[in-house]
């Protein structure tokens, strides 16, 4: 009789249904990019400034956060998302995730829309929304957490000097507008409560 023990290999869970579904979808949509050359993107995921007119435009101003401009855009976004939005996930639940997410989203592209007059593409102001979020992670009634004043001196310092000194494509106001969502929430939201499912989406 063989009384070795078996070897159990760790089972592959679906922890955090909102994080992974935001991320396959990115994911698909930069595939699609690539094969249509961009065209895919810069029609269905991308914001303009130039087309407010047409009724498609409100509908970009939320998708544009799944398009990227590349795979390495695309990669270093989709990296920050699985490292800091599990965790939020399991903080304040998967609706209220959600919910943050189209709240960055709306946020950066009608900020870059009415204050920038800029257009925009890429998941990059749902990143620094988490960023400040999660620092936000031992607020007491009366007390601001040192880590939090820390990060975002250092973040806001980062994006002004890249914002005002630096040329380049990235929107690093979309940056300052993400963050600032997400420690505004991080101060506002309620923690997931035992009634809250953490598999709900909606």
């Amino acid at each position: 009789m063989d009384s070795k023990p078996r070897i159990r290999f760790p089972k592959v869970t679906f922890n955090s249904p909102v994080v992974l579904c935001f991320v396959f979808i990115c994911v698909g949509v930069q595939v699609l990019s690539t094969l249509t050359g961009g065209a895919s993107t810069n029609a269905f995921f991308t914001f303009h400034t130039s087309s407010l007119s047409s009724p498609f435009e409100y509908f970009r101003l939320i998708t544009f956060a799944f398009g990227h401009s590349g795979w390495d855009h695309l990669i270093r976004n989709m990296s920050y998302i699985l490292l800091l939005g599990p965790l939020l996930e399991e903080k304040y639940g998967s609706s209220r995730l959600a919910l943050i997410i189209l709240a960055s989203a709306l946020g950066v592209s009608i900020a870059s829309i009415v204050i920038f007059h800029t257009g925009g593409v890429g998941a990059s102001g749902v990143v620094f929304t988490f960023m400040l979020l999660s620092s936000v992670t031992q607020v007491r009634e009366g007390e601001i957490p040192l880590t939090f004043i820390l990060v975002a001196a250092f973040y806001l310092c980062q994006q002004l000097y890249g914002a005002i000194f630096v040329r380049d494509f990235i929107s690093y106001h979309g940056h300052i507008v993400g963050g600032t969502i997400g420690a505004i929430l991080g101060f506002l939201l309620p923690e997931k409560t035992a009634t809250d499912s953490s598999s709900s989406i909606f």
